[in-house]
Parts: structure tokens; C-alpha cells; sequence
């Protein structure tokens, strides 16, 4: 489980060691107060599940240091860009 850490590859894939620290905390937190699963595991650790989350590019931290859904923040990128526009639309 914990081997995961250890990896470059799950750091570099936050961004830096304080990003996956402060992802996996609030993630944590979150599924603590209810929220469900995002992968399917053989397991009840949190941590683990967690981590697979990360893995799996199903959770990211966003610009507000919030954990979001990846599709959450394909959503919210397709918003900030606006509408593609046509020069005849000009």
C-alpha cells in the first residue's frame, strides 16, 4: 500500500510531494464522512483506496487546493475556455 509512495511516478503525477500530502488528507477526509469509492478494491484501508483514486487519475487537486473529480475538472476547464466560435460568428 504504502509502496506507492515511495514511487516518483504518484509525485510527479500531483505535482510534488506537498500536493500529494495535502490531496491524500483531504481525500481522507472525505471519505471518512461518507464519501464512496471512486475504484473498485479488495480493501477497506482508505489510504489504499485513496492512493488508487490517484493512480487512476480519478481525483486531482485543483487551482483551490479542493480535491476534485477528474471529470469535475474536465467540466470546469470546457466552462473557463467558453464556447468554440467561428470567425463567421464574429
Amino acid at each position: 500500500m504504502l509502496e506507492e509512495l515511495k514511487e516518483e511516478e504518484i509525485v510527479n503525477k500531483v505535482g510534488g510531494r506537498f500536493k500529494l500530502s495535502t490531496l491524500i488528507q483531504k481525500r481522507l477526509v472525505q471519505l471518512n464522512q461518507g464519501s464512496r469509492a471512486l475504484v473498485n478494491v479488495d480493501t477497506h484501508d482508505k489510504m489504499s483506496i485513496v492512493l488508487q483514486e490517484i493512480m487512476q487519475d480519478k481525483i486531482v487537486l485543483n487551482m483551490d487546493n479542493e480535491v476534485a473529480m477528474s471529470a469535475d475538472l474536465d467540466a470546469a476547464i470546457a466552462l473557463a475556455e467558453g464556447p468554440d466560435l467561428d470567425m463567421s460568428d464574429l
